[in-house]
């Protein structure tokens, strides 16, 4: 697993960054590499990673917050951090944000390599916990009733069309899975509808869903391949 896993580096300093990417690709990753956390978050919006490599100290949003803003979203991605900070209170600080690991500038590159494997494989051999099945859908402070296909929010029954219903049912009975256009095509009972189609029909969901839908936090895009529903407070 951890020699074609994806990675995603994330270092305000283009040299170290630059070498990292080099490095890793060497040592049979699949790297993408941004300059912060902005950056970041487009590319998590966009792909799906296995591990995240930040740096701490990044003009604008740390490394810290955007690791304690990813936990606190529901994304559980394996994140190492490093940092020019190596004290044992800053190492807490890091844990306590959610992190898995934490490496002290300067590092062996070699190092570096030897965490990011150690922790892919503590990441595959834990256990996956499954939602119950057709179990109500968290969608921050909006839930989704599976069996009914009915979204409730504070302010009751939020209204869906039929296709949108049936969209969010697909995307709801496999949580966590990238559903391909197709797939959601075949779902609509329209398995002859192009992906135009696919993608203006989530578009509108979105707008039901998603506080900020330009920023989806609950239907995410995987490029090239589909849709997948991650749910959260």
């Amino acid at each position: 697993m951890a020699e074609t896993a994806h990675l995603l580096v994330v270092d305000d300093d283009a040299r170290l960054r630059d070498l990292l990417q080099r490095f890793l690709t060497e040592q049979g990753f699949r790297v993408t590499a941004v300059a912060d956390a902005a950056a970041a978050r487009r590319s998590i919006s966009a792909m799906m990673f296995d591990l995240l490599v930040l740096d701490v100290m990044m003009p604008g949003e740390s490394g810290l917050a955007l690791a304690e803003s990813l936990r606190r979203e529901g994304n559980e991605v394996p994140i190492l951090m490093l940092t020019a900070r190596g004290a044992p209170e800053d190492r807490i600080a890091g844990f306590e944000h959610g992190v898995d690991d934490y490496l002290p500038k300067p590092f062996d590159p070699r190092e570096l390599a030897l965490r990011i494997r150690t922790i892919l494989r503590r990441a595959a051999q834990a256990p996956t916990v499954q939602p119950l099945a057709n179990a109500p859908v968290q969608l921050g402070h909006r839930w989704f009733d599976i069996e009914r296909a009915e979204l409730r929010g504070p302010d009751g029954v939020v209204r869906l069309t039929g296709g949108e219903a049936s969209l969010l049912q697909a995307l709801a009975r496999r949580v966590g899975e990238v559903l391909s256009r197709e797939e959601i095509g075949t779902a609509l009972g329209t398995p002859e509808a192009g992906e135009r189609a696919i993608d203006v029909q989530v578009t509108r969901l979105r707008r039901k869903v998603e506080a900020d839908p330009r920023e989806p936090r609950f239907i995410q895009t995987i490029r090239h391949r589909g849709y997948v529903l991650r749910p959260g407070p």
